[in-house]
């Protein structure tokens, strides 16, 4: 406390007395109050707030309840509807409920793809029988997606392959919705169903599973022990079209695929040489070989270029001048010397002397020329899709002038490319399901029919095509292909209990002709004709003697066991 001072001042001479001095009118400083602490501000002297810094204040304050004014003319008036709709919707949330896809059955009721129990997700989940050589014909699904907050930004199954892909629609069914509504804390106050699911559609197919199974499992066994690289095979009613069997080697599993937590199958299914995912059956081009003779044969008869008994020499080749060096001449081997044969007997026996002089003409013999080749090989569904109701289907190639033409700069058509071509060498690729629909029109008195995997499908005998060729040159054919089995290169097809008649073919592949794909086909019973069929077995070694017709036997030798009812 500071106590009153009275003191005396001289001035001028003259004692001046200051009754009272305010502290405020003494200057002090550290140096003359020492005890003061700077730091804290003491025995400083406070500056009065300038006015400036009031305006300034006041400036902010305003702009910022001009900004807050704004906002809440924005949420209250200009936006207050569409908030208030969020609102509501915070409270109440929809659900979809996913419908069940319908069951894919085969011929016989077996579950190929059905649904299982889920308790950890929205949704059942897909499964597919346990038993290889279905993956092609039924295919898998993928789950519908969901973000990291568990939201569904895909509501669908999306097929990815066969069956699952090609009747999605009728599969699919219809998801259903319902209504939650919660309070703030996010407890459930009432639910309601909106929209009920609705399954999909129960699919059966004509594919008999046990036939399926056992045909996969043979074209497997015989490519593993034979050292082919793949193979596929397909069994077809010539009178409406069903497919009762269609499956092809090797194959994905659709139960991994779908699934799809099993990553390391995954990228092997993915990154695998063989290709596990081509259908080979509906997609694998193929070089066809000798069994393209049968429809040969039948534009020969056709188009009447030679009598079905006239015999024609195989002496093992024939001789044509090389169109490049006229001193030289150009070889076309026969697999063997067959000596004499006729139309029926050059089936039976697969003489290429015999297609070489009826298909490109040879010593007096006139031959139908490669328009005609085309011509019939196209009348049969070669160069073109089946419609079967798989996707990927492919198209092929029938070989012709102007194909050549086309990918072939410079190089114009000659006579030793009819001869390749009139035994299935030369610029041909089929699929087996062209094969099986084509020979299943030779079996039936000349009916093209789609083929189908929908039992009782109207479709293929409503949309079928009647070809214009004479039924009794059709016949001389089928003798020809039953003589095949009874004395010819498909005699590996006969056994008691079953007629078969059939033509077999190796194709040579590359310039070093070391790999060949082994086919047979042809169709039973032969008395009267039921169902076609068509094996490949793909890329084997040359001098390997077992293939196509070796799984067809073992086939056949089961089938008459265990499913009497398709051979009898």
């Amino acid at each position: 406390m500071l106590k009153r001072l009275r003191r005396r001042i001289w001035s001028k001479g003259k004692i001046n007395t200051q009754e009272e001095i305010d502290p405020d009118e003494i200057f002090l400083d550290s140096s003359n109050l020492p005890s003061f602490n700077t730091y804290q501000f003491e025995g400083r002297i406070e500056k009065p707030i300038e006015r400036s810094t009031f305006f300034f204040a006041g400036v902010i304050f305003l702009v910022v309840g001009i900004i807050f004014t704004g906002r809440l003319w924005i949420l209250q008036i200009n936006q207050g509807e569409a908030f208030e709709v969020r609102s509501e919707n915070n409270r109440l949330s929809h659900t979809t409920i996913f419908a069940d896809r319908g069951l894919i059955l085969d011929r016989n009721k077996v579950v190929l793809a059905g649904n299982s129990l889920n308790p950890l997700g929205d949704f059942a989940k897909r499964s597919y029988i346990d038993s290889p050589g279905f993956s092609h014909v039924v295919g898998y699904v993928k789950y519908p997606s969901q973000d990291k907050f568990g939201i569904y930004y895909e509501k669908e199954f999306v097929p990815q392959d066969g069956v699952e892909e090609y009747y999605n629609t009728e599969l699919l069914g219809a998801n259903g919705l319902k209504i939650t509504e919660t309070d703030a804390l996010g407890e459930i106050q009432s639910e309601s169903l909106l929209t009920p699911p609705v399954d999909g559609e129960n699919l059966t197919l004509s594919i008999d599973s046990r036939v399926q199974s056992k045909f996969y499992e043979l074209i497997e066994s015989t490519a593993i022990e034979r050292g082919f690289s793949g193979g596929a095979g397909v069994i077809m009613n010539v009178l409406n079209g069903e497919v009762l069997a269609l499956t092809s080697y090797p194959e994905y599993s659709a139960n991994v695929m779908t699934d799809g937590t099993d990553v390391a199958a995954i990228n092997g299914f993915l990154n695998a040489k063989s290709n596990p995912f081509l259908n080979r059956a509906v997609s694998g081009l193929y070089i066809p070989g000798s069994i393209v003779k049968p429809f040969i044969a039948t534009g020969v008869l056709t188009e009447g270029v030679v009598d079905p008994s006239k015999q024609i020499l195989s002496t093992g080749s024939i001789t044509v001048p090389n169109p490049y060096d006229p001193t030289k001449k150009t070889i076309f081997k026969d697999w063997k010397a067959h000596g004499w044969v006729d139309l029926r007997g050059a089936i039976s026996v697969s003489s290429n002397v015999y297609f070489f002089s009826v298909g490109g003409g040879y010593d007096g013999q006139k031959g139908i020329g490669i328009s005609n080749i085309e011509k019939y090989m196209r009348m049969f569904g070669f160069g073109d899709i089946s419609n079967i109701d798989l996707a990927g289907e492919g198209k092929g190639n029938v070989p012709s002038p102007a194909w050549k033409a086309e990918n072939f700069e410079d190089d114009d058509w000659r006579i030793g490319d009819t001869y390749n071509s009139s035994i299935g060498q030369y610029g041909f690729q089929v699929t087996p399901i062209q094969v099986v629909r084509g020979i299943a029109a030779l079996a039936n008195g000349g009916t093209l029919l789609a083929p189908s995997l929908l039992a009782n499908n109207p479709l293929p005998v409503r949309n079928a095509e009647r070809l214009p060729i004479n039924p009794s040159h059709l016949e001389i054919v089928r003798e020809g292909m039953r003589q095949s089995v009874t004395d010819g290169t498909a005699k590996g097809l006969s056994m008691p209990g079953i007629s078969v008649a059939a033509k077999t073919g190796t194709a040579e592949l590359g310039v070093s002709k070391q790999d060949v794909n082994s086919w047979v086909t042809g169709f039973f019973p032969y008395e009267n004709p039921k169902y076609a069929f068509a094996v490949i077995m793909e890329r084997g070694d040359v001098h390997n003697q077992i293939g196509a017709t070796f799984v067809m036997r073992q086939l056949f030798e089961w089938m008459y066991v265990e499913t009497p009812e398709h051979v009898k």
